[in-house]
C-alpha cells in the first residue's frame, strides 16, 4: 500500500462562480480524498486533498483538465506528507 500524502494546490484562472470547489469535492471523494476547496480574496481557489499518491495525481490531472468547470489557467502544487487532519472533502 502506498503511503498518504498531502498536496496544496492554488489554482488560477476563471474558477469562482462556476461551480468548481463543488465539483473538485465531488471529484475528491470519488477519488476517496479528504480534505477541502476554498475560495481566496484574489479570485483563486485553495485546493488540499490528502489520500494515496495515485488519487491525489487522479486529481491534479482532474483539476487541469477541460472536464473542471470555469477555466483553469495554472495549477501551483505543493506536495507534503498527509497530517490526517480531514475526516472527509468538504467546501470551505
Amino acid at each position: 500500500m502506498s503511503s498518504r500524502v498531502r498536496v496544496t494546490a492554488m489554482v488560477t484562472g476563471r474558477v469562482q462562480g462556476v461551480g468548481f470547489r463543488y465539483s473538485t469535492m465531488h471529484q475528491a471523494r470519488m477519488l476517496g480524498l479528504t480534505g477541502e476547496a476554498a475560495n481566496q480574496l484574489d479570485g483563486s481557489v485553495q485546493v488540499i486533498a490528502e489520500g494515496d499518491r495515485e488519487s491525489v495525481d487522479s486529481l491534479l490531472e482532474w483539476l487541469q483538465s477541460r472536464d473542471a468547470p470555469g477555466r483553469v489557467k495554472h495549477v501551483d502544487a505543493t506536495f507534503t506528507q498527509a497530517t490526517g487532519e480531514f475526516s472527509g472533502f468538504w467546501v470551505d
